[in-house]
């Protein structure tokens, strides 16, 4: 038998490279003995691998395999995925696809998007043409998810668009139908996972009870502007609900029911007449949009910009002001009544003063 040199020296060779003494194996000249050796290595290993592989997996965060298992919901807009999140909690793994700041309008979807509404078992979206690309997207072939409308369970009010009348999508802008499609997020939650269906509609009251206590409060609010500057004049059109529910007419705006508009010099001039005409104390930017031409409009009219902008199209960013649907409500409240020279009660403090009262 011809024995490879090279190979031989290979093994004798691994066998040197182990630390650990030798005085404990057989004697090396023994061909059997090398057999043992090598089989005692190869458990050693063995076990080694099993005492690692454990620690692993007792590493492991034991929550991975139960998220995996919760239902997959995703949202387009940020108010809508802020009631999602509240309403669904730890029940639901939930992608929102906007982030605060970013306007549905003009939103172009990106192959991330693509994935996650694929991946999705629910996706919740406004609805009413508010976000144009995200809808074109999820109705592709690709997506197979139950798809829900939030916005259009409320009744719309129209608005005109390129030479026709359609339907504003800016629906929450009144807390009441806010609830309205709260309750409808959370049934669709229950139909997706029935067995949750005591968190869900704990929390869907939760946050409708806190909702119905803001609406209350925004007209309050309202009421302590001076009937004739009781007038709003803001970027583009997206708080006709909001003004309808709280009694603040929309004045004028530089631009319509979509950020996509491009208003002309013309329009600029036309709206600053108007704000001249109707003799408004302020008018607003919104945060979503660029506010170097309602600057113009103001500075054209002769009246003051208000120092804080209006959300309108999404929530604010994490620790800002407006950085939930509720707070954006209170923020935006706020903002209108100080600048139009009404005088602002903090909605916590009129809770608190409410409370004390019936005590």
């Amino acid at each position: 038998m011809n024995v490879n040199p090279q190979s031989e020296g290979r093994k004798q060779t691994l066998v040197n490279s182990v630390p650990l003494s030798f005085s404990s194996y057989p004697c090396p000249h023994s061909s059997n003995a090398l057999r043992q050796r090598y089989r005692w290595l190869a458990v050693t290993a063995l076990m080694l691998g099993l005492l690692i592989s454990g620690c692993d997996s007792t590493n492991r965060k034991p929550t991975d395999s139960a998220q995996s298992n919760k239902p997959k919901v995703v949202s387009t807009s940020t108010i809508i995925t802020d009631w999602t999140e509240q309403v669904g909690g730890d029940e639901i793994q939930l992608k929102g696809i906007l982030k605060p700041g970013a306007d549905p309008h003009v939103y172009e979807p990106v192959p991330v998007d693509s994935q996650a509404l694929e991946e999705a078992d629910l996706i919740l979206y406004n609805g009413y043409n508010l976000e144009p690309g995200l809808i074109k997207l999820m109705n592709s072939a690709g997506v197979k998810a139950k798809k829900f409308a939030v916005g259009e369970v409320v009744k719309p009010l129209d608005l005109p668009h390129q030479g026709k009348q359609v339907p504003d999508p800016h629906v929450w802008g009144d807390a009441k139908n806010a609830i309205a499609m709260v309750n409808a997020i959370r049934d669709r939650l229950i139909e997706l996972s029935p067995e949750d269906k005591e968190k869900f509609t704990q929390n869907a009251a939760q946050l409708t009870a806190q909702l119905q206590q803001v609406d209350i409060w925004i007209r309050e609010e309202i009421q302590t502007i001076p009937q004739q500057q009781r007038k709003l004049v803001t970027t583009h059109d997206a708080f006709q609900y909001y003004a309808r529910a709280y009694g603040i007419p929309v004045a004028g705006t530089l631009i319509g029911i979509s950020t996509e508009e491009q208003p002309s010099a013309q329009t600029v001039k036309r709206l600053s007449d108007s704000v001249k005409g109707v003799g408004v104390a302020a008018i607003f930017a919104e945060t979503t949009i660029n506010p170097a031409l309602i600057k113009t409009v103001a500075e054209e009219a002769g009246v003051k910009l208000a120092p804080r902008q209006l959300y309108s199209d999404s929530i604010g960013a994490p620790g800002s002001e407006g950085d939930t649907y509720v707070k954006m409500l209170v923020a935006n409240t706020r903002t209108i009544v100080e600048a139009l020279g009404g005088q602002y009660r903090a909605f916590e403090s009129a809770q608190k003063s409410k409370t004390t009262s019936r005590q």
